[in-house]
């Protein structure tokens, strides 16, 4: 085997960039990440630390090859033609991991059971003998997936996943991941603090696994030294010259850091019984010294004090209940756990994670972080806090911070309201971008988006509607001021997280959407639906992201499977980022920005698209599609056209208007389509009037694609899907 190796490392979503920055610590050389995995190179003992050491991985693929497929034989070939000689005895046992689809391949049984029958086949033709094929204890697995065209083959060196370290042996109602764990203490800063002799606290710590992790993380534990086996030590082409050496550098580094204090780690719950399956965890392994547990409920909730205990973190994974009585139960033991941490644990760093953000906030405890993450397949939050000592002076300065008018509580309930109807929504449907008030309070005219980037962090976008004409400037400025008191109070954000946008005082002539509006903006990651996009909520009027395109962009991936598609006016091309993650085979972008075109470019390097696949283009919509007329008739089979309303950009031949234009962009767009294609068109003119003879000429459905965060403003954009008459 070559001395350098391409490896993919998968992971919990959310955990990537964590997981690419330990893979670099551990000596990988370039890594790239996509959703839940991030890939890597380097050496077979490279390989082998990964499994060893990796906190976060699930699992550590070795891979043999990327190839096109069409169909189900183009698989059996592809599968074929890998030299399974070298890597089992026939006469072994093997089990295959497939996943995806595609036009042709639609089931991954189906494809598993295609690719198994290649390797056997193989294998028989080879020596006379075909391997067993068993999930339980097989000396190779073989890991397949499949997206879009694209066929991934590779060797699963893990075995089972690296989360079982081998020590979890009871568990509790909820249990939390091992890796998962292990990333909310490296969110939270655990090493640092813990190097500094700073101590672990759990106050509902349940089967134990944040402390055991921890422990590990402080006494320099290998996570993957309890295992039983991994994946490549029945594997023909395991070096255990390369292993043997890792592993013994290993048991010496636990040696070593066991002999050495180890802060104070110690957790607490109410419930007894839970307790006797942590110190079993506990025990195996072999951390008693190090780990103690005891019952003692929230309300007792102080710092241990048999020992000198220096300040460090808190972190807990409460419950957070499933129905509304449960809910409301649990909000009076967050409130108790914010009252004891203020009061106990001043200087002290907290970790809060739950996958019900709006009980985080019944702690009456400022985050000053959030991180968005999975728990499971339940959208989950770590909240962070720092606990701080307050001098009376600064008691009573933050009292006048928090004490607010009339005028501005009115609006922070109507946004405490929102978080819990239109928050608790996008957060339970995996949405992390969203509007959360849209000139509610007619007299409180603006409308406010909230952000969650992939480093946790919230920000909240002030978009400010024109005043009605009888309004004093004066008097819309102070609403302005008070709405935004309201969102700092409600949300506990800093100025720095807040941009304000006051669209009034700025013209719309002449392409005013390019301009920067300050220079020293800086833009951050989203993630949509498993996209990462880039937003930026300072430097232009829009940020980068439609926020109410997003049930349209999701429309247009599921649609894409497959297609060949065309983004007209494609802005920052979040759609074509999310069709191509859809599965579409092919892709034009097209936009006069060089701004947008750039901003697209980022997008697409992000997700890993192919840029041959997925070409840019910048030029006028409407000269290119006069152009396109000659040499694309029935190119593509999915349109996506959103364009203004209205432009006269310095840089397009005419003017457009979508009222006036409309029809005969469609028709353009209509001869570009393949038999059985299908055009969504959509613009924002809110007086728009779809033209009589489109209709009679073509299938022209009206598409419902509004998300309840813009429910308030049905008239926001307007969304068709168009066919050709004859066609189903």
């Amino acid at each position: 085997m070559t001395d350098v190796i391409d490896f993919t490392a998968s992971c919990p979503r959310g955990l990537e960039s964590l997981l690419a920055e330990e893979l670099r610590a551990l000596g990988a050389g370039t890594t790239r990440e996509q959703p839940a995995a991030v890939h890597f190179s380097g050496s077979l003992q490279l390989a082998y630390r990964c499994c060893l050491w990796s906190r976060l991985a699930n699992r550590v693929l070795l891979r043999l090859g990327q190839v096109r497929i069409a169909d189900a034989e183009d698989l059996y070939r592809a599968v074929a033609g890998i030299p399974w000689e070298e890597h089992i005895n026939p006469s072994g046992v093997l089990w295959l991991q497939f996943s995806g689809t595609n036009r042709e391949i639609r089931n991954s049984q189906f494809g598993a059971q295609k690719a198994k029958d290649a390797i056997v086949d193989r294998l028989r033709r080879q020596s006379g003998a075909r391997p067993e094929i068993d999930r339980r204890h097989p000396d190779l697995t073989v890991a397949l997936r499949l997206q879009r065209d694209t066929l991934d083959i590779a060797i699963d060196l893990s075995g089972t996943s690296l989360h079982r370290r081998g020590y979890r042996t009871h568990i509790g109602a909820a249990p939390l991941k091992e890796n998962l764990a292990a990333a909310l203490l490296l969110r939270a800063g655990w090493p640092d603090i813990a190097a500094d002799g700073g101590a672990l606290l759990d106050p509902m710590c349940g089967s134990g696994t944040l402390l055991i992790e921890g422990a590990m993380m402080a006494a320099d534990i290998a996570p993957g030294l309890l295992r039983e086996e991994f994946g490549f030590e029945r594997w023909l082409n395991h070096q255990s010259d390369l292993w043997m050496p890792l592993r013994e550098e290993a048991l010496e580094r636990r040696r070593q850091g066991l002999e050495r204090e180890l802060p104070e780690i110690r957790g607490y719950d109410a419930d007894a019984k839970v307790l006797f399956a942590a110190e079993a965890n506990i025990a195996r392994a072999g951390l008693e010294k190090q780990v103690r547990v005891s019952c003692r409920p929230v309300a007792a909730f102080k710092v241990p004090s048999h020992r000198q205990v220096k300040p460090g973190l808190v972190l807990t994974n409460p419950p957070y209940g499933e129905r509304l009585g449960e809910q409301e139960a649990l909000r009076e033991t967050y409130a108790e756990l914010g009252r004891q941490l203020k009061k106990e644990f001043p200087g002290w760093s907290v970790g809060i994670f739950t996958g019900n953000p709006e009980l985080g906030h019944a702690t009456a405890l400022r985050s000053h972080k959030q991180y968005q993450l999975y728990n499971g397949s339940i959208p989950s939050q770590l909240l962070l806090f720092r606990i701080r000592e307050q001098s009376s002076e600064s008691r009573v300065e933050e009292e006048g911070r928090r004490t607010l008018s009339a005028e501005v509580e009115m609006v922070a309930n109507r946004l405490r309201k929102n978080l819990r109807t239109t928050g608790k929504w996008a957060q339970k449907s995996g949405i992390s971008c969203y509007r959360l008030y849209d000139a509610d309070l007619p007299e409180y005219a603006a409308a406010i988006d909230l952000y969650h980037s992939l480093e946790g962090e919230l920000f909240a976008h002030v978009q400010e509607y024109k005043a009605p004409a009888n309004i004093p400037e004066e008097k819309a400025q102070a609403r302005l001021r008070d709405l935004v008191r309201a969102v700092q109070s409600v949300l506990e954000l800093s100025g720095k997280n807040i941009s304000i946008k006051e669209r009034r005082r700025h013209s719309h002539k002449g392409g005013g959407q390019y301009r920067k509006h300050s220079d020293t903006a800086s833009a951050f990651w989203v993630d949509e639906y498993g996209a990462q996009l880039e937003v930026n909520l300072w430097a232009y009027l829009d940020t980068g992201l439609f926020l109410d395109h997003r049930p349209v962009r999701q429309y247009l991936r599921k649609l894409a499977p497959g297609k060949k598609f065309l983004n007209l006016f494609c802005y920052t091309a979040s759609a074509t980022v999310q069709a191509a993650l859809g599965g579409c085979v092919q892709s034009t972008s097209v936009d006069m920005s060089k701004t947008y075109r750039e901003w697209s470019a980022r997008n697409f390097q992000r997700n890993n698209l192919d840029p041959y696949r997925h070409q840019l283009v910048e030029a006028d919509c409407l000269q290119w599609l006069e152009a396109a007329q000659q040499n694309r008739r029935g190119h593509y089979d999915l349109i996506f056209m959103d364009p203004p309303s209205f432009s006269n950009s310095a840089k397009m031949r005419g003017v457009l208007d979508i009222q006036r234009d409309h029809p005969k962009l469609i028709r353009q767009c209509m001869a570009l389509l393949a038999p059985g294609g299908s055009l969504v068109f959509s613009n924002n003119l809110r007086t728009f009037k779809m033209d009589e003879a489109i209709c009679a000429e073509f299938r022209v459905e009206n598409l419902p694609l509004l998300d309840r965060d813009f429910q308030r403003n049905p008239k926001i954009h307007n969304v068709w899907e168009i066919r050709r008459n004859d066609e189903g």
